[in-house]
């Protein structure tokens, strides 16, 4: 893969350029953050209920410091990348608005409540009542449904033509949709990989896309390309800060004691190596003794550590990277040490974050919510003609509304509607249909 290629300022379905001061990337990142999608992470789960007494991330801040973590990496990999490409040193700022952007795009495909949501929808068709509209749609089409994919419903909303909208969804360049690809392949067709990013409504786009971009394929039995380099970098940030910032939100909700939060963030640092942060450390806590505001400045340096640490496994896979043959994430590829330290914050995050009553209370909330939506609209879309129905998809908006008698474009556009809510909305909705005040 050669950068120029990588970084295609084409955009997607919207082939004339209009004259404007930004760089294209510019215009990305721009149209992401001004977008409803995008605000609208504001009101869906992180991991934690929505704020109550206690602040907590939710979709839409966790994203911004996913960009912020991203817009890192990729100037120090730059600095680094220009000694072996001089030319690249120029192209700095489009590299880091490239990832920033991507960053800022990765989770607006996830549904309300979280993870809880995608096994909620993948759990109605494969054993729930959807099991019954198997053979109204193609394999291929049925493959999407039974594994719904959050990664690859983003993908869909920033290059799909909605209803009354324009052509190519968001219109953003070739560079940017193809950094957000973590997995640049289908559901079916893939080799039985298990995540995917691509849906069957959007391959043309996709292959388009990345073929814009000079990604190859890397398998010829199935339909898998390589990723884009930069898609690394996006994932190394969503990878920190998953890591770092839930820890930090329970540890603010009390679920976790300042001593094991401290304990897991200082296991990445060693006491022989790291003499300098340890004193730096030591300086910091005399003169401040807020436990939460220590806890905030051992997050920072841990976030720069990791910044160092992905910006240097980067650079030292490089050629495997370009070359489509690097495996896995930068993470998985952090030093013994580090690697260590960071098992022992999965688990620690895994004991008492992820099976905490408060968070399983969010999981089964959406399994019920989101389940009854699907359930309602599903047969609205498919048997539109009752009383009952019709007044139903007088509430779906106009933008989620098809004109077609195929079975999965409707089932799609139930998905597009139920996928684009928040939480607060979702919940009161359901209250609605269940007549609960």
């Amino acid at each position: 893969m050669i950068w120029n290629e990588l970084l295609s300022t084409h955009r997607y379905a919207q082939p004339h350029k209009s004259p404007d001061i930004r760089s294209s990337f510019q215009r990305d990142y721009d149209r992401i953050i001004f977008s409803s999608p995008f605000r609208r992470l504001e009101n869906k789960t992180q991991v934690f209920p929505l704020p109550g007494a206690q602040m907590v991330h939710n979709r839409l801040t966790h994203s911004l410091e996913v960009a912020s973590v991203g817009r890192s990496i990729a100037c120090r990999t730059v600095e680094k990348l220009a000694k072996k490409h001089p030319d690249l040193k120029e192209r700095q700022s489009d590299i880091e608005t490239v990832v920033a952007s991507a960053c800022l795009a990765h989770d607006l495909g996830n549904p309300p409540f979280g993870h809880s949501g995608e096994d909620t929808i993948s759990s109605f068709f494969k054993d729930g009542n959807g099991r019954s509209l198997k053979d109204s749609v193609l394999p291929e089409q049925w493959s999407d449904l039974i594994a719904f994919e959050g990664n690859a419903n983003a993908f869909r909303q920033l290059t799909h033509q909605f209803t009354g909208r324009r052509a190519g969804g968001f219109s953003l360049t070739s560079a940017t949709l193809a950094t957000l690809l973590k997995y640049p392949y289908p559901s079916f067709d893939n080799g039985n990989r298990k995540k995917y990013n691509v849906f069957y409504s959007e391959i043309e786009a996709f292959k388009e896309i990345v073929e814009e971009c000079g990604i190859p394929r890397v398998d010829s039995e199935h339909l898998v390309y390589a990723r884009h380099p930069l898609s690394y970098m996006m994932e190394a940030s969503d990878d920190i800060c998953y890591l770092v910032l839930d820890m930090e939100d329970a540890h603010k909700r009390g679920i976790i004691s300042t001593e094991a939060i401290e304990s897991c963030f200082l296991s990445f640092f060693d006491e022989n190596k790291d003499k300098a942060f340890f004193k730096h450390r030591d300086d910091v806590y005399r003169d401040v003794t807020d436990i939460n505001e220590r806890m905030a400045f051992l997050r920072a340096m841990l976030i720069n550590k990791l910044v160092n640490l992905a910006s240097d496994i980067f650079m030292k896979h490089y050629d495997a990277i370009m070359e489509g043959r690097f495996e896995k994430s930068l993470i998985s590829h952090l030093p013994d040490f580090e690697k260590n330290a960071l098992e022992i914050c999965r688990n620690e995050s895994v004991k008492h974050i992820y099976r905490h009553p408060s968070v399983v209370k969010i999981e089964l909330t959406g399994f019920n919510v989101i389940g009854t939506l699907l359930e309602e609209f599903t047969d609205a879309v498919l048997n539109p003609d009752t009383p009952y129905n019709k007044k139903l998809l007088s509430l779906i908006p106009e933008q989620f509304k098809v004109q077609t008698d195929e079975v999965y474009p409707k089932l799609q556009s139930v998905i597009d509607f139920i996928s684009n809510m928040t939480d607060l909305y979702a919940v009161q909705l359901y209250k609605d249909l269940r007549g609960i005040d």
